[in-house]
Formats: structure tokens, C-alpha cells, sequence
């Protein structure tokens, strides 16, 4: 449906359509109105709703100079990523802008390339815009120092964590993800996990396997042989299977650290004549749908939620702008999404994908 002309006052010619308009379209006070479009106040989510309805269909636009002079904020914010590929950093971009996009501000993204000379650089840029505030993210979920101290503007950390408890740090909950990848398998029946995952020294390969090991310990089972450490790429599930499958203890599951790994793992047991999930479970990491859906079979995976957490830093970032921070780490859950690769009952070629 067009917007809606406005008559003036004369009753013939179109005039843009003001905030007041949209207030009685909406059937709210003009204060209401404007906190429902700048993303401000304590509102109902129907109310918002109903006044961003209004105001798409009047074809509201706000006057972003007099905003500026009236607020003394500019309605931007800067998101600083040290993820070059973008695989971590574009979801959690996407899922910022559908929060601040509700309030009419706009996203610049500046990518520091793991380089703090550059990044500095960008911190300097974005505050000389009079930004409102920052979203810092990156590749990995390890704590990093501050981008700054003693900023003019409010800073969240989403996927990534500051290493100053005083920061507003957002990040998965990737210890409950692998016990979820756990409990999953010892539910389907697996009782032989293996685990195979990333490099030892990254945050995230120690945490998961730590969780995995710690959740099965409880069971009262152990881990099939240690945790199997390697880089994140096909070839290394592949050089591990063969040396699961040359080790004398059996196993009738893996739990990968990651999915591109998980991928490999499927593929070298499929060349051994292991079926899967017939004869081992395949659960990985991370539901990265380019990794996740060409496995053959479609591979379970736990889903970090990205965009969900970049919604989360968003609302903790406008809560800040608008005075109220709320510092310290907050944890995002993850989910379990299931597909072929631990459900035995699924025909090949058949879809089944639920979320847990």
C-alpha cells in the first residue's frame, strides 16, 4: 500500500506527514509516538508496533537534522569487527540493525582486520561522527582488552567479551551449546562419544571440550580417548576419523567443535563404510548452514543464535545511550538444531529439522 498524502491546511496540496500525525493515525500522545520511533521509554511491543505501523504508512520520515539539535545525538551507531570473512560479524550486524533500525539509527561497520593500529583509527573516525555509540565483535569469542578507556559514548561487546568486568560484554553460552551436543546423543542412545574440535589454544575448542567432557562425567561415562585437537577445516575431521576409527575403543558418536570439522568426520566415515547416524551420531558446532545442509547427511548442529545476540547488544547498547548500562557479562543461549545426522528414523532425503 502507497503512504497516505497529507492535506494542508488549504485542503488540496500534499504535505509531508509530521510526528503528529502519526501520533492520531497510531491513537497515541505525540511523546509516545516519538519514543515508539526513537527507540526510547518503557513501551508496550504492540504499541511500537502499532505507531512504526503508522508511521510506514504515512510514509513518516523524521527530520534527522532537528533530531540531532534537539537530542544532541546523531542517530548512528559504529560497529568495530576484527572478523574479516564476515562470518560472524554480518549475522550479528543484521540482527543489531533490526533492533536499531526500529529506532531509526544507522549501522557503520568498520572492519580492523586484527589490527589495532587500524582499529584505533576507526575508534577515532566513528567518535569524530559523534557517533551515539559502539558495538566492538570479532571472530573469536575470548575475553580482548578495552577498544578504549574513558570513551564519550557508550561501548558493548557482542560475541566477544571485554576483559574489564565494568564493560558491557555480550556472548553465547557455549558450555551450555556442547552440553546441550551431549545430552543429545546420550538421548538418542550414544554412550561412545568422541570428541574432535579445534586448535588447544583457542578459547572456544577449550571450552566446548571441557563442557563435553564434564556433562558426560556426570553421567557417569567418559570421553572415547582424549579430546582429539586439530585446526577448524574438513581435513582435519578427516586425518581424525581415520584416527578414531585406528584406535582399539569404539565409538558410536562424535560431537565436533565445529561444523566445517564435523563435515570432514562424515565424510571419511562414509569412505570407511560407517553409516551415519546408523552406525555413529554426528553433532557440530556453530549451524553454518553452507557447512551444516551439504553434509552428507544434513548435520545436527548447536546454533550460537547470532543474530539474536547482535539484537541483545543492541538494546543494551540503547539502553546505555539512553542512561541506562547494564555492565558486565551477559550470557546468550544456544540451541540445538536437529537434522539427519543424529536421527536415525529420518528416510534419506527426507527434511526434519527441529530446534531445541
Amino acid at each position: 500500500m502507497p503512504p497516505r498524502k497529507m492535506k494542508d491546511n488549504a485542503g488540496s496540496s500534499a504535505r509531508p506527514a509530521t510526528i503528529s500525525d502519526v501520533a492520531r493515525l497510531a491513537g497515541v500522545s505525540v511523546g509516545t509516538a516519538s519514543k515508539a520511533l526513537n527507540g526510547r521509554g518503557s513501551l508496550r511491543d504492540e504499541t511500537r508496533r502499532r505507531v512504526r505501523a503508522a508511521a510506514d504508512e504515512l510514509g513518516f520520515q523524521p527530520n534527522t537534522a532537528a533530531l540531532t539539535l534537539n537530542s544532541g545525538r546523531t542517530y548512528t551507531v559504529g560497529m568495530i569487527t576484527t572478523d574479516t570473512i564476515g562470518r560472524f560479524s554480518i549475522p550479528l550486524m543484521t540482527g543489531a540493525e533490526d533492533s536499531l533500525g526500529a529506532g531509526r539509527m544507522s549501522v557503520f561497520l568498520c572492519d580492523a582486520r586484527d589490527d589495532p593500529i587500524r582499529e584505533q583509527y576507526y575508534l577515532r573516525t566513528l567518535l569524530s561522527r559523534r557517533v551515539d555509540g559502539i558495538i566492538v565483535t570479532g571472530r573469536r569469542t575470548q575475553a580482548r582488552a578495552p577498544v578504549g578507556v574513558d570513551l564519550p559514548v557508550p561501548v558493548v561487546y557482542a560475541f566477544i567479551s571485554s576483559t574489564d568486568p565494568d564493560d558491557c560484554s555480550v556472548v553465547p553460552d557455549e558450555v551450555g551449546g556442547a552440553r546441550k551436543a551431549v545430552d543429545h546423543l546420550l538421548a538418542v542412545g550414544r554412550r561412545r562419544i568422541a570428541h574432535v574440535t579445534g586448535p588447544e589454544h583457542h578459547h572456544s575448542a577449550a571450552v566446548r571440550a571441557s563442557a563435553a567432557v564434564e556433562r558426560l562425567a556426570a553421567s557417569g561415562l567418559d570421553l572415547v580417548g582424549p579430546p582429539l585437537f586439530g585446526e577448524w577445516s574438513e581435513a582435519w575431521g578427516r586425518q581424525a576419523t581415520g584416527i578414531l576409527l585406528g584406535a582399539a575403543e569404539g565409538f558410536d558418536a562424535v560431537f565436533c567443535g565445529s561444523d566445517q570439522i564435523a563435515r570432514g568426520v562424515a565424510d571419511a566415515l562414509r569412505a570407511a563404510g560407517r553409516r551415519v547416524p546408523d552406525d555413529v551420531a554426528l553433532v557440530g558446532f556453530d549451524n553454518w548452514d553452507v557447512m551444516a545442509l551439504a553434509c552428507q547427511p544434513p548435520l545436527t548442529s548447536i546454533d550460537m543464535e547470532l543474530e539474536g545476540l547482535g539484537r541483545t547488544a543492541a538494546d543494551l547498547l540503547l539502553a546505555a545511550i539512553n542512561g541506562e548500562p547494564a555492565p558486565g557479562r551477559h550470557v546468550s543461549p544456544c540451541r540445538l538444531v536437529l537434522r539427519e545426522s543424529t536421527a536415525v528414523s529420518v528416510r534419506p532425503g527426507a527434511t526434519r529439522v527441529g530446534r531445541v
